[in-house]
């Protein structure tokens, strides 16, 4: 009767579990000379004892009664096998002695031998810590949140939560509000101005000429001023509209209204010839203005986008965080079964009182993961909430948020030019790009009107009203005079000579007696005017200030460029990876769901051939800890896969039209 091959297979996994027990410091030639031992030992035993005495050695009595009856055959065999264990033995000591003696082997470094004096020491801490595992582990509960108060909660609610509330939106929401204000600003240059001005005058000054109608003159006046000034939407012109109104009283005895009211009205325009007619500042404020209104646009659209990726990847992080926290409840329910059925079959004999610990070990394991994927959770469920909470005192805080989603395995069907044209149409940092050379061309247009020289038309039209009471006071100058002219006369009668003609008189309109409305009447009777026309022409000798500004333009221009160009190949880029990132995770799917199933079945088989005698604890453990990590990359791969999809929506620049997102920044 020869060895079974379970016999055998038994004896060489102890020998290999003795031999690996063995102190590590046996060296080489200890393992070759107990080679050498064994084999001229088995020599000589082979020779001294019978063969009936070597198999009752190895099978017993009864074995050795039944193996010599199969003749020298089975001896041969059992004694080959024998030789064969002992070779397997001596090497296994012979491979554990070489690698513990180059483990001890300290290798060279090219780094100066460090000193007794500048060892680091490291401090002891908890030397003598030992969990206590009889004490129970703590409760999984979740921090701040109740876990009997469930919110289900859609990807789509989700984004709409995140458009509404969360605070990076409402910060883009106020810079596009920002730019409609600018844009305000810059057309208010349009807006007509009106300044006024009023104020009483006294002015006493002495006599110096014969004329000032008084030795003592004192003049005092009411004034007042206004003026309407702007300037033109076209053709850069800016006009002015100047009105004064005086009401002025003196005693001068040559004045002939006292008071009186003298008004004026005078409209004046320049026009631009070569500098500013076509383009200038305020014009390029405006266009700059609503351009970057249309930047801030693209920029909210953007954020909008970032924020539906972002609340995308959260959302599947805890879809995927909630599912591994079940995986590893049931990887840990499993275990402990193991362990239950370990225990019995131990009180059975059928088992080690080792395999019991080991199962212990395998459970205590599962528990920190458990404790872990519920950490897990609870981080991630606390960042999709950051993203869509209104608040720090919104109820959703102490809610346990249920992903009601399931995940979606069905892939978008796109190929890669297509792919790069949707992406070149939608992502909002090319319209940001065309926008910023937009406002540099504006830049170069104003600039370059800058450098021409400056040429105006320069023309205006006034009129001017009076108005007064008359004064009835003779006037001295004309009262001597009469009375000269009058003696003159008398003496040229008695001499016979003609007499002085009469003085040509001045006669006063009618209409310049009145008050204050008269003078406005002869004001907009347009009696009295003037205007004036002209050339204003200023030439700077060397205008380096706008010849800089133009060429600073024209540089901005090309850096703006090279950065579109580099966009556009940054914006392939992530185009390429995301398909490659969806096909990828695709084939991962389909292999974490075969190694599941696999996994699953050779975790079902290792129990049952543990049942038979067949397999050991070790297998068990091991299979159950594969199947564990097998359920959990299939599970990732799923998420995985659904935030593929989403980040080929990002690349692309669809997230908005793919989640039926309408975005709105008013």
């Amino acid at each position: 009767m020869t060895l079974s091959d379970d016999l055998l297979s038994r004896l060489r996994r102890s020998t290999w579990r003795k031999a690996f027990g063995f102190s590590a410091m046996i060296g080489l030639e200890l393992g070759a000379a107990t080679l050498r031992r064994i084999r001229g030992g088995a020599s000589e035993e082979s020779a001294r004892i019978p063969e009936s005495r070597r198999l009752s050695a190895v099978c017993g009595p009864k074995g050795a009664a039944v193996c010599g009856a199969c003749g020298g055959k089975g001896a041969l065999s059992l004694s080959r096998r024998s030789f064969g264990l002992a070779t397997a033995l001596v090497l296994a000591f012979a491979s554990v002695a070489v690698s513990q003696q180059v483990a001890q082997t300290p290798a060279k470094s090219p780094s100066p031998a460090v000193s007794a004096q500048q060892t680091v020491k490291v401090p002891a801490i908890a030397v003598d810590y030992k969990a206590d595992a009889r004490s129970p582990l703590p409760s999984l509960t979740r921090v701040g949140v109740d876990t009997s108060d469930q919110q289900p909660l859609s990807l789509r609610d989700a984004i709409a939560l995140a458009l509404r509330n969360n605070k990076d939106i409402e910060v883009a929401r106020d810079n596009v509000k920002i730019a409609e204000y600018d844009l305000m600003t810059a057309r208010g240059s349009y807006d007509p101005r009106l300044t006024a001005q009023n104020y009483f005058e006294r002015i006493e000054t002495p006599a110096t000429s014969v004329l000032s109608g008084a030795s003592r003159l004192e003049t005092d006046d009411i004034t007042g001023t206004a003026r309407f000034e702007g300037l033109s939407p076209k053709y850069g012109g800016s006009y002015h509209i100047d009105f004064s109104s005086v009401r002025l009283n003196s005693n001068s005895v040559f004045n002939v209204l006292n008071p009186s009211y003298p008004t004026a009205l005078t409209f004046s325009y320049v026009q631009p010839l070569v500098r500013g007619l076509r383009f200038d500042l305020p014009r390029r404020q405006i266009e700059v203005a609503k351009k970057n209104l249309s930047l801030t646009d693209a920029q909210f659209r953007q954020r909008a986008i970032e924020v539906i990726t972002n609340v995308q990847r959260s959302y599947w992080d805890l879809v995927f965080a909630l599912r591994n926290l079940q995986i590893q409840r049931d990887s840990l329910a499993d275990a402990r079964e193991q362990l239950a059925h370990n225990r019995r079959m131990v009180a059975e004999g059928s088992l080690a009182p080792i395999d019991v610990v080991a199962a212990e070990t395998q459970v205590a394991n599962f528990e920190q993961a458990e404790f872990s994927a519920l950490e897990d959770v609870n981080r991630t469920e606390n960042n999709l909430k950051n993203m869509i909470a209104e608040n720090q005192q919104a109820r959703l805080w102490n809610l346990s948020i249920i992903p009601s989603d399931q995940v979606d395995l069905t892939l978008p069907q796109i190929s890669l030019p297509d792919a790069l044209k949707l992406a070149s149409d939608n992502r909002q940092e090319l319209k940001q790009s065309d926008l910023a050379r937009e406002i540099n061309l504006l830049d170069q247009k104003l600039y370059r009107d800058q450098t021409k020289p400056e040429i105006d038309i320069v023309g205006s039209y006034g009129m001017t009203g009076n108005a007064g009471t008359q004064v009835t006071t003779p006037n001295p100058l004309t009262t001597s005079n009469d009375q000269l002219r009058a003696r003159v006369n008398q003496l040229s009668t008695l001499s016979g000579l003609q007499p002085l003609p009469a003085p040509p008189t001045v006669t006063i309109l009618p209409d310049l007696f009145g008050g204050y409305f008269q003078s406005l009447s002869n004001l907009g009777s347009n009696q009295f005017n003037n205007f004036r026309v002209g050339v204003s022409i200023s030439l700077p000798l060397h205008n380096r200030t706008a010849e800089g500004q133009l060429g600073h333009s024209l540089v901005e221009g090309q850096r703006i460029a090279t950065q579109r160009e580099q966009l556009e190949q940054l914006i392939q880029v992530e185009v390429r990876n995301a398909l490659q990132t969806l096909s990828t995770t695709e084939a991962r799917l389909r292999s974490a769901a075969v190694s599941r199933s696999t996994a699953e079945q050779q975790y079902e088989s290792e129990k049952r051939k543990l049942d038979a005698g067949q397999s050991t604890v070790f297998l068990v453990l091991e299979r159950q800890t594969a199947l564990a990590v097998a359920r959990g990359n299939e599970l990732r791969a799923q998420t995985d896969l659904n935030k593929a999809i989403a980040e080929l929506q990002r690349a692309t620049g669809n997230s908005l039209t793919a989640n039926n997102v309408t975005v709105t920044a008013h």
